[in-house]
């Protein structure tokens, strides 16, 4: 069962920065239960579909150069986890947020991301 901390990091890289659809639909399929809840500031979305969608859209509006990158510790809590990012080109940021993440049975079932 992967921890939570492999699952922060799963969800930043391989779903949220990964270009490739098949390999995100499948990050996706193994990272989050199949209801899993969305919060960010434009709302929320349920399901690995909408989450998908909600990863697509924001990789096809970025430019290629932009990536995610982990800052700073991990946070951990019981069944709960934090993570803060930034998006951009390597070192100059655009982005800047915290992940924080409700787990059960191995799998993220609450993503909320909070932006600077």
């Amino acid at each position: 069962m992967p921890t939570i901390t492999e699952l922060l990091s799963a969800n930043l890289h391989e779903v949220f920065g990964n270009r490739d659809a098949a390999a995100r639909r499948a990050a996706i399929e193994r990272v989050y239960a199949e209801g899993v809840v969305f919060v960010d500031p434009a709302g929320e979305v349920r399901g690995w579909d909408a989450l998908e969608a909600k990863a697509a859209g924001l990789l096809a509006g970025a430019p290629d150069t932009f990536a995610f990158a982990e800052v700073g510790p991990v946070y951990l809590g019981d069944g709960t986890g934090a993570l803060a990012w930034t998006f951009g080109p390597a070192g100059e940021p655009v982005a800047r947020g915290v992940d924080v993440v409700e787990v059960r049975d191995g799998r993220i079932h609450t993503l909320r991301t909070l932006l600077a």
